[in-house]
């Protein structure tokens, strides 16, 4: 008698269908997006204004002079220039723009306004531009305001669910192959069904496979595998834990969240401002010191807002300019008015760097003395989005420091009889710090 083996077959199937349709969504998904994006990216295309004058010459004759005071949409120390040509007569700015306190003295109504307004501070002269110039910085504030690239996003999204340009919606798609995957498994269950009760009413027996010895009953039955096994289990924890007790205390790479975000990308990298500019005590000081806001200030008074080329995929412009706004905010800035307000609040910032109590460290003695760059210890700043420690600040770091550092000696008096001394007992040329002590116990710890 003939005996009939059964497969199961159905979940190699279902697997199989699951696959096709989880690949043919993918596809369409992509394609749905990649054609949203292309409409949106032609309507941001088509949406820019016909104005006169060079956009470009404008921007940067406006970067250059006038953005200390003004934006093209917000009040600054002087007003918003947007729809500045709507108000005003073209020859009124040609003049105005040229030499302001000469209208200002001659009684033009307009201007008297404007300067009593603006808290009687008088705009620079510029007499240097010329009409084809200011024309350029027109054409420049009058440009409409960009929307932000996350609109033209919520709009594809928005209209991901209905058909575009004739074609079949997605969900239709997604449902009927939904619908012919259940109905496959039907037939599929009802097949089998079928072919048990054939067998059984013809008596063919159904083999059903003998179950094999589990895999863990096999290994635990073999003696060597199990002593091999411990042993490497041993050696692996073991290992796991000295890497773990090496690391208490040790937060290298460790990055908080600070209460008001700060980009060292963006002002160290970008606008290439010095370390020292906002950390100066350290400089002359064991502590490189944290920033007072009054500090951030000296700039943010006049930038309310960031460039839109300087937001990235992960930080947008409008969440830099809510930090910004979180600056305002602390120190009781006033937008409207331009002035303070007395209510503010404190800012709990985060300490990254700390070493312990018993190790003794000076700012000034390393970056006056010694003359090391900031990224030495704290590692390339100027593209970090979020600060974090670079380095492991390890006694075993500073000391391999020591070791490999030479000392700056040219100029200084201080070191002439040391380097003199010292150089013929080691025999070299230049020192390092380590030769000149810098490996003595109570150099750091005392």
């Amino acid at each position: 008698m003939k005996k009939v083996n059964i497969r199961h077959s159905i979940f190699r199937t279902l697997l199989l269908s699951m696959v096709v349709l989880f690949s043919f969504s993918q596809t369409s998904f992509a394609q749905e997006d990649s054609g949203a994006a292309d409409a949106a990216a032609e309507e941001s295309d088509s949406g820019a204004g016909d104005v006169e004058g060079d956009v470009a010459a404008g921007k940067d004759l406006f970067n250059s002079l006038c953005a200390a005071c003004h934006k093209p949409y917000k009040k600054g120390i002087g007003p918003a220039l947007h729809g500045v040509t709507e108000k005003r007569d073209r020859e009124w700015l040609y003049e105005w723009i040229e030499n302001s306190a000469a209208m200002i003295a001659s009684g033009d109504p307009e201007a008297v306004a404007i300067y009593e307004e603006y808290n009687e501070v008088s705009m620079n002269a510029f007499p240097q531009l010329s009409n084809e110039e200011i024309d350029n910085i027109l054409a420049y504030v009058e440009q409409p305001k960009a929307e932000p690239a996350q609109a033209a996003g919520d709009s594809a999204q928005a209209n991901s669910g209905g058909s575009g340009g004739g074609g079949v919606s997605t969900n239709i798609i997604l449902g009927i192959l939904a619908f012919v995957l259940l109905l496959l498994t039907v037939i599929l269950v009802l097949v089998n069904k079928t072919l048990n009760r054939f067998a059984e009413v013809n008596g063919v027996p159904v083999v059903v496979s003998e179950k094999r010895k589990p895999i863990w009953k096999a290994f635990v039955e073999n003696q060597f595998l199990v002593l091999v096994s411990s042993i490497f289990l041993l050696l692996v924890g073991a290992f796991f834990v000295y890497g773990f007790f090496m690391q208490v205390g040790v937060d290298q790479g460790y990055a908080p969240v600070q209460p008001i975000h700060y980009s060292h990308r963006i002002h160290a990298g970008d606008n290439q401002i010095e370390c020292k500019f906002c950390h100066s005590s350290a400089r002359v000081s064991k502590h490189s010191g944290i920033p007072s806001l009054n500090v951030c200030m000296n700039c943010h008074k006049s930038i309310s807002e960031v460039a839109p080329e300087t937001a990235t995929d992960d930080y947008s412009k409008e969440f830099y300019d809510g930090e910004i706004a979180k600056l305002y905010d602390a120190v009781g800035w006033d937008t409207e008015t331009l002035s303070y307000t007395g209510e503010e609040k404190p800012v709990k910032w985060v300490r990254i760097h700390n070493l312990p109590d018993f190790a003794y460290f000076n700012h000034s003695q390393h970056v006056s003395v010694a003359g090391i760059a900031c990224q030495e210890c704290h590692g390339p700043v100027q593209e970090m989005e979020i600060m974090r420690q670079d380095a492991p600040l390890t006694m075993g770091w500073c000391i391999n420091c020591h070791r490999d550092t030479k000392v700056k000696v040219q100029g200084n008096k201080y070191y002439d009889k040391i380097h003199e001394e010292l150089s013929k007992k080691y025999g070299v040329e230049t020192l390092t710090a380590a030769q000149m002590g810098a490996l003595e116990c109570g150099k750091c710890h005392y």
